[in-house]
């Protein structure tokens, strides 16, 4: 995960999860149906579950959420507000899948 860290977000270090949207550049109108990948770093994910006492399941699922929200275009770099949207668009989602 570091290295995909590294590779295309130009970060050090790994990270819980990355989206990769299939949306973007030249080609994103191929198939605009799939809305592209997400990775999640199991070990960093159980790690953070335990830290959260929380289980790994649910864990996963806020995570695969947070990682579908940026495929549809949410962003919590993009400021205090954009943040707030977004955990709030993950609470409603987490609600209804928990």
């Amino acid at each position: 995960m570091s290295s995909l860290n590294k590779q295309y977000r130009n970060r050090r270090g790994s990270t819980n999860v990355l989206a990769f949207a299939l949306r973007d550049g030249d080609f994103g109108n191929i198939s605009p149906e799939l809305l592209g990948d997400v990775i999640i770093s199991l070990p960093t994910a159980q790690r953070e579950a335990e830290e959260s006492g929380i289980s790994l399941d649910k864990m996963i699922s806020r995570l695969l959420v947070h990682g579908i929200l940026h495929l549809v275009g949410f962003d919590h770099e993009g400021g205090e507000g954009a943040a707030r949207e977004m955990e709030q668009r993950s609470s409603e989602l987490l609600a209804i899948i928990d």
